[in-house]
């Protein structure tokens, strides 16, 4: 009796050894053998094995599905949408036009796809896409006042990324963030990126006189949500909520024309980089290097809380033993950072970040990284040259809900999951509170070394800390973000520390 008992673990743990030794066409099994679409989506992310640094092939490595189309559309508006932002935000100090933004615009949709199918499409399919560092926005003015140039910025940002990738910095310090404090985190990413994606809604409806538009918009995006919620196909609330955002504003009257004719791009880097073309900047020389420094550093010291937060939501949406297929985040930031000091070269606007708008959709869809990162490139160049669908994806009533729906309430959700049992509540809050104070990074990193010292959270998760992880990581961290926010004048009530930058 003994004996029997005893054999059967062993012999499921050989079988389980056994099975992870299979490739991913070995362990594929067509839909129709299971019960349900979902069963099937989790046995895909289950029989993955990626391969770092060498060729991953779709068909022999991973599939396409219709899902992988989910995130590909989310992640094109959002890239339209981010990079427009940014390099509006540089032409308006520097006095270049709209022809400006729109043509950089298209440039790094080009750009980016490269470096899409070169990484995680490729040869690094646990790195997400790199996308654009939303939270570095409201710096640029000051950077351009300061006297800052754009491939100067960019090419600093590359490289602080790869040495924090290299040595594993990022890794380290998702390491250290406890459930409570990435909970609070998302919860605050979650609460003010819904609320401002309302307000601009509502805004636009004022714009245009027709302010019970975006009123009856969201009412219905919500319904919608509920209903697929309640059916189970929460993933296809990106493209229908643009599907019925967009119908009903169109059909209430709200103007729409497009405007963005088919086209390319100036595709010669000297072109942007000219004294007279491009940014009208010229190449950058040392001074411009200097003073772009703490900038820089502040950048790639606020990756680690977007990359975390992203992180944690895939590992809340999938299913269990699918830790291989997960985002990897020191290959997250080396990806970043190469796509970063090319795409500066190059002469493009984007500054790099975990790409949000991709990875969130992918996850409630139950999809890896790689085939929705191809069809993400596709859809770009599409985009880029076609230039009807620019004007599409940053229309106020397609471009609000895509990102509520597909972004930001997911993101509430995560974080009302993750502060649900144990002493996370204590921590979730103060992340709150100081993220409100000053900013997230400035929120994770205090709330961080709070935690990790036991002042607040569990008592028990600190003590088995070593005292590098529990107080002098954290600390260090906490230093450095709070000292660079203080010389950039980021701190509330607090002049900047280095009067150049506010000048």
């Amino acid at each position: 009796m003994d004996k029997t008992t005893n054999a059967a673990p062993e012999h499921e743990g050989t079988a389980q050894n056994n099975t992870d030794d299979l490739s991913y066409e070995q362990k594929h099994r067509p839909s129709s053998d299971f019960k349900t679409r979902e069963e099937y989506l989790e046995h895909e992310l289950q029989s993955m094995s990626p391969k770092r640094w060498r060729p991953n092939l779709p068909f022999k490595d991973y599939r396409f599905e219709i899902e992988d189309t989910i995130p590909a559309m989310a992640a094109t508006i959002g890239k339209i949408v981010m990079v427009g932002a940014i390099a509006a935000t540089f032409a308006a100090p520097l006095g270049l036009g709209d022809g400006f933004v729109l043509e950089n615009v298209r440039y790094e949709l080009l750009i980016v796809s490269v470096f899409i199918v070169l990484f995680s499409g490729f040869l690094l399919p646990t790195a997400n896409l790199a996308g654009t560092h939303g939270p570095l926005i409201p710096l640029i003015p000051i950077v351009v006042a300061a006297g800052g140039h754009p491939m100067a910025f960019g090419l600093l940002i590359g490289a602080f990324g790869l040495i924090l990738a290299i040595s594993k910095g990022g890794s380290r310090l998702a390491n250290l963030t406890s459930k409570g404090v990435c909970g609070g985190l998302l919860l605050y990413l979650g609460f003010v990126g819904t609320i401002s994606q309302v307000k601009k809604l509502l805004a636009w409806g004022e714009s245009i006189d027709m302010s019970h538009i975006p009123f009856v918009v969201i009412i219905c995006t919500i319904l919608l949500y509920a209903l697929l919620e309640h059916w189970r196909k929460r993933w296809l609330a990106v493209p229908l909520s643009c599907l019925l955002g967009g119908s009903i504003a169109f059909a209430m009257g709200a103007p729409f024309d497009f405007v963005t004719t088919p086209g390319l791009p100036n595709l010669n880097p000297m072109y942007w980089w000219g004294e007279d073309t491009g940014w009208m900047l010229g190449m950058p020389n040392l001074e411009n290097f200097m003073v772009v420094l703490p900038f820089a550093i502040l950048a790639v010291a606020m990756w680690s809380p977007d990359f975390l937060g992203h992180q944690v939501f895939q590992k809340i949406s999938y299913p269990e033993r699918t830790e291989k297929v997960q985002m990897n985040i020191d290959d997250t930031m080396s990806t970043a950072s190469i796509r970063q000091v090319f795409g500066s070269l190059l002469g493009g606007s984007n500054f790099t970040s975990s790409w949000g708008t991709y990875l969130i959709p992918a996850a409630i869809a139950k999809r890896p990284i790689p085939a929705g990162a191809l069809l993400t490139a596709l859809f770009c160049v599409i985009a880029a040259i076609w230039g009807y669908p620019m004007d599409l994806a940053i229309w106020q009533p397609v471009l609000c809900v895509a990102l509520i729906v597909g972004v930001f309430i997911p993101l509430l959700e995560a974080g009302m999951e993750m502060t649900r049992e144990g002493k996370t509540t204590q921590s979730a809050a103060i992340v709150v509170f100081a993220s409100t104070l000053v900013n997230p990074a400035f929120g994770w990193s205090l709330t961080m070394l709070l935690d990790n010292l036991g002042l607040i959270g569990c008592k028990e998760r600190s003590a088995k800390l070593s005292k590098m992880n529990r107080w002098i990581i954290p600390g260090v961290m906490f230093i450095v973000l709070t000292t660079v926010m203080a010389a950039v004048g980021m701190l509330p009530g607090i002049p900047a520390l280095i009067s150049d930058f506010r000048h």
